[in-house]
């Protein structure tokens, strides 16, 4: 006779070895249905929530619209209905008007940190996807609320998995705002450190420095723009490959770092050689997004081939003319920036040709150690927001890994 499996998840926590017990998600939780309009309580809406971070976009003291909605309490969980692969959550730590489309759930046990991320595992995102309507799609809560889950029995254990995840977000709601902190002072160091419009000498500038700056024509400081837009492995004979060559296109081309978690594809060195006949990328060289989105800007992180794939190219400078470092700064200063979007064309997703960027004029330094300066301190900024970007990833990737392997 073959033993039965256990019903319990592959990492626990020391001491737990019993089963767990399969319950309905009503029994789990109490859904709440009081309509109120309490003109003294913030109001949350659909769109007040960052999907998949369970955190406000809003502060609360923007919050209060005096609406009619369902009463939250401290400890309610407030669960997007609508569309729900948005995966709208929210673990309230104040009281509140849930208005518009939520399920205000109340744990039964009082464990609403467990039940929390329970709904943000894969079990519960597969019965809560399933839903009504066309246009805007609901989750049906008279499926969902007879689904039945599998839960720890003891108390202890259900704190503890509560405990544990919801550190974890702490850390990445830290990371999260340290990455945009940095990235507001960064772009306040840009309006600095370049002239502004109509200008030709920056407001802060490095000792030893008052040259006026110059202005030219983008491409009279670009000896060559290597350009695949449009080149797919199909359009060559060929598929992408299990490992090899990574690609590097506009999905994973951030505002200054390569995301190597997104978007990823590789070539095998038959595509490779096909696909950029001879044109390497190299260590420090210019990357820029040219749509969707558009003026994404970084430098290729070190002498490992790349392919360069969709929406994304890179230049070949005029070194008597501007450093790398300094054209990637360069590209993203304000006025640059606001050139380029005046120059793109297309609705939602705007672009920019070469055609375009033939028409772009830039001023910047006729001081190469100027460029220099100002690029390797840019440099040096731009890793301090990579680190806590990977540290970031890694934190989200820590969390996903637990709610695939501490819940059934």
């Amino acid at each position: 006779m073959a033993k039965e499996e256990k019903k319990a998840p592959k990492l626990r926590f020391n001491g737990y070895t019993n089963d767990w017990e399969r319950k309905e998600f009503s029994k789990i939780v109490q859904r709440i249905s009081t309509a109120n309009s309490n003109k003294s309580l913030p109001n949350i809406e659909f769109e007040d929530i960052d999907s998949e971070i369970g955190t406000l976009n809003k502060s609360t003291s923007q919050l209060y619209k005096r609406k009619k909605g369902i009463l939250f309490e401290k400890n309610n969980i407030l669960f997007g209905k609508l569309r729900p692969y948005l995966k709208k959550w929210f673990l309230a730590d104040f009281s509140g008007i849930a208005v518009g489309d939520f399920w205000v759930l109340k744990p039964s046990d009082n464990q609403a940190r467990f039940v929390y991320y329970l709904i943000q595992t894969s079990s519960f995102y597969n019965v809560s996807n399933i839903t009504s309507g066309t246009k805007m799609p609901r989750s049906d809560w008279k499926l969902v609320s007879k689904t039945k889950f599998y839960i720890p029995m003891k108390l202890s254990e259900k704190h503890k998995l509560g405990m544990i995840l919801y550190l974890i977000d702490k850390l990445i709601n830290l990371h999260e705002r340290k990455c945009e902190e940095l990235a507001l002072i960064k772009k306040a160091l840009l309006q600095k450190l370049f002239p502004k419009k109509d200008e030709f000498k920056p407001e802060v500038r490095y000792k030893n420095f008052s040259d006026t700056w110059e202005q030219r024509k983008f491409f009279d400081n670009i000896e060559k723009v290597i350009d695949f837009r449009g080149r797919t492995p199909k359009k060559l004979g060929m598929e992408w490959s299990a490992e090899g060559y990574t690609a590097l296109s506009a999905l994973n081309v951030k505002d200054g770092y390569i995301d190597f978690t997104a978007d990823v594809h590789y070539a095998n060195q038959d595509l490779y050689d096909k696909w950029m006949a001879g044109n390497d990328l190299y260590k420090g060289q210019v990357l820029f997004t040219t749509e969707a989105p558009m003026g994404n800007v970084a430098q290729v992180p070190d002498n490992r081939k790349y392919v360069l794939s969709q929406r994304t190219i890179a230049f070949n400078v005029d070194e008597t003319k501007v450093t790398n470092d300094f054209l990637a700064v360069l590209l993203r200063s304000q006025n640059v920036q606001h050139t380029l979007k005046s120059l793109a064309s297309g609705g939602t997703a705007q672009g920019v040709s070469q055609k375009s960027l033939s028409q772009l004029k830039v001023i910047l330094s006729i001081n190469p150690k100027e460029q220099q300066e100002i690029g390797n301190f840019f440099n040096y900024f731009d890793s301090l927001i990579t680190l806590h970007q990977r540290k970031l990833e890694k934190l989200k990737q820590l969390k996903k890994f637990l709610l695939q392997n501490m819940f059934i």
